[in-house]
């Protein structure tokens, strides 16, 4: 029986990475769709915090991004730290700043424009196939951001203590129901 010898998928180097977070940088801060998408594989997997479904393939990515810059058209990202890497494997890690204005709607979900600012920090967690991000998963905290853009109410206000209570009066109105027909059944 022959040997065959498995090849550790290739690396990326910080002379690669850093020339990549440059380019892909500037093409989210183009609003320029085929500029983003130009740095993703055909067949890309991206997973966003700010976006409903796990998006796979260009159309669907374009799809976000139209409705991203439609929503904040003035949106900008900077680049803060990374690139992190894992050596030997192609993935790397970066930490961005991102900052707009809800200036026009945003479809999904139907929400409209509140003309709030909005900061947001967050992760982009990339593997590359062939020197462009084949899966991507983008981490931020998109509640403090819904908070900003007044979609959520202020943290200690009374609005946020108001839904509090209803959520917690939902789950004894559930847990009641749940109880009462397994006793119905019985």
């Amino acid at each position: 029986m022959a040997e065959t010898s498995v090849q550790p998928p290739a690396g990326v180097d910080l002379d690669f990475l850093a020339g990549f977070a440059e380019r892909w940088k500037s093409a989210w801060n183009s609003h320029q769709p085929d500029r983003v998408l130009e740095l993703m594989t055909e067949d890309v997997v991206y997973d966003d915090d700010a976006w409903p479904t796990t998006m796979r393939g260009h159309a669907e990515v374009r799809t976000f991004l139209e409705s991203v810059w439609r929503a904040m058209p003035d949106l900008e990202f900077e680049m803060v730290e990374g690139p992190f890497v894992r050596e030997g494997q192609p993935v790397a890690a970066f930490y961005w700043k991102g900052s707009g204005t809800f200036s026009g709607p945003l479809d999904p979900p139907r929400l409209a424009p509140t003309g709030a600012r909005a900061e947001v920090d967050g992760f982009d967690l990339q593997e590359y196939r062939d020197g462009r991000v084949c899966r991507l998963r983008i981490v931020s905290d998109m509640l403090d951001m819904s908070r900003q853009l007044g979609l959520m109410p202020p943290r200690g206000s009374r609005a946020e203590k108001a839904g509090a209570a209803a959520q917690r009066l939902g789950m004894r109105v559930k847990g009641r129901l749940r109880r009462g027909s397994r006793g119905a059944g019985a």
